[in-house]
């Protein structure tokens, strides 16, 4: 009877998948399901609709407790066998509302600043230090526990595990397994494709759909026919606008298509949101202040939402297709599954840093979670990965050393950010996010 363990579980939306899935597959439904959360309100509504779905799609086997606070986590995560990591520190208020506000000052805009940029780089710099911490308690109290990341900034969190901890760790997004059909459901081509196929490797939200073929026919070149036509339709004057601007016109320019949203994609290189190219924002429709929309949005639309999930006595589950059960599945039963997640290098794509976390498939078994070999990427993909990962190692090095001037050079080296202020500012600005997010960070020397 494996252990499951849930940081983070007042996400109860996620919870529902992750658990859900799990509750849903044979080897993990007689599962002991610990959830913990600092939220003691959240908290209960995460159990609640736990112990409604336990009932309806699994005949009540699983035993779910819930665990509250630091006082406490160190019995949630006793003799766990898997650790679900889905934490936000800091939430929108105050921490979201710092990253956007004061870069904005500096005339930096942002759409989403959880994976890379200023905002990317302090939402690790807050983040790292309680993982860290998760990890000393599970090297204690179930050391051989895998522990599964959810959080953003992916790479740089995931990275600081594997650097800073013995913790086994694996980071997981939901892009890479969406990313092909997407695109061909974007384009009109969903329905045609019968056998389809594709590859991808990169960084994470930065991962390349290297390869998508139909029954082995190569299918980029229709792809980017239809692709052009409807970019340069939409960047006409009067034309009409669509979600994806930014990631299919860095597909004609750069050869492949990207796994993550174009509003990510807009703030991860220094061509699209630019202060002396405003017209730029409105021609490739970049959201700007995306990501505080969608919180201000998801706050006030949780009430409702809550009758629909916490407090519907009838609900129930379809399985997902988040990798976390998944993985857990494979290991329980030693039958392989392959995953695209997150680990350190290692020579996987060596073009990229040995010391980098990339995003590559990786097989999973009883043996664990491997990455599988993928060769050099086109270089002028790696050289936008490169860039990326600049700042992932450098915001690493940051948390794990505590020098202020590591997150200089984090932000001097980030593509958007140095593309937009000179280096005194970038210095400055970064000495006000460290002074507004007070005891959310730790001290630097």
């Amino acid at each position: 009877m494996p252990k499951i363990t849930f940081m983070g579980a007042g996400s109860t939306v996620f919870v529902k998948n992750i658990v859900g899935d799990s509750l849903l597959t044979p080897a993990l439904q007689d599962s002991q399901i610990a959830l913990y959360d600092i939220d003691p309100v959240r908290l209960k509504e995460s159990k609640l609709m736990l112990d409604t779905l336990n009932e309806n799609v699994n005949q009540g086997r699983a035993k779910i407790t819930a665990h509250l606070g630091k006082g406490s986590r160190r019995e949630a995560l006793r003799g766990a066998n898997y650790v679900v990591n889905a934490i936000q520190v800091g939430g929108y208020k105050p921490s979201t509302v710092i990253d956007f506000e004061i870069p904005k000052k500096y005339g930096l805009r942002q759409t989403i600043a959880d994976t890379l940029g200023i905002g990317g780089i302090f939402r690790a710099l807050r983040t790292i230090p309680v993982m860290l911490d998760f990890a000393r308690d599970m090297e204690t109290v179930c050391p051989n526990a895998w522990f599964l990341n959810y959080t953003n900034p992916m790479s740089m969190l995931t990275g600081a595990m594997l650097r800073g901890s013995k913790v086994k760790t694996v980071g997981l997004c939901h892009s890479v397994q969406v990313c092909a059909s997407g695109l061909l459901q974007l384009l009109g081509m969903d329905t045609q494709v019968k056998k389809l196929q594709w590859k991808v490797a990169g960084i994470n939200h930065m991962g390349w759909l290297l390869k998508i073929t139909d029954g082995g026919k190569d299918l980029y070149p229709e792809i980017k026919r239809r692709a052009a036509k409807l970019n340069a339709a939409a960047r006409k004057a009067g034309g009409k606008k669509h979600h994806d601007m930014v990631r299919i016109e860095m597909m004609l320019k750069f050869g492949y298509y990207i796994t993550e949203s174009s509003e990510h994609n807009a703030e991860y290189s220094p061509y699209w949101i630019k202060s002396r190219f405003p017209g730029m924002i409105k021609e490739f429709n970049i959201p700007l202040d995306e990501y505080p929309r969608r919180c201000v949005n998801q706050i006030a639309s949780w009430k409702s939402q809550s009758k629909e999930i916490v407090h519907n006595r009838s609900l129930t589950h379809t399985r997902s297709h988040e990798y976390g059960s998944y993985i857990m599945e494979a290991m329980e039963t030693n039958v392989p599954h392959r995953i695209g997640g997150n680990v350190i290098n290692h020579g996987l794509i060596p073009n990229l840093p040995a010391n980098a976390c990339v995003e590559v498939p990786c097989m999973v078994d009883r043996n664990g979670v491997q990455g599988c070999y993928i060769g050099n990427l086109p270089e002028q993909c790696a050289g936008l990965n490169r860039a990326c990962i600049n700042v992932h190692l450098l915001t690493i090095e940051a948390a794990l050393t505590r020098r202020k001037e590591a997150i200089y050079h984090a932000a001097c080296l980030d593509p958007h950010t140095s593309a937009e202020l000179p280096i005194d500012q970038i210095r400055a600005m970064c000495d006000d996010l460290i002074r507004a997010h007070g005891k959310m960070l730790p001290k630097y020397k």
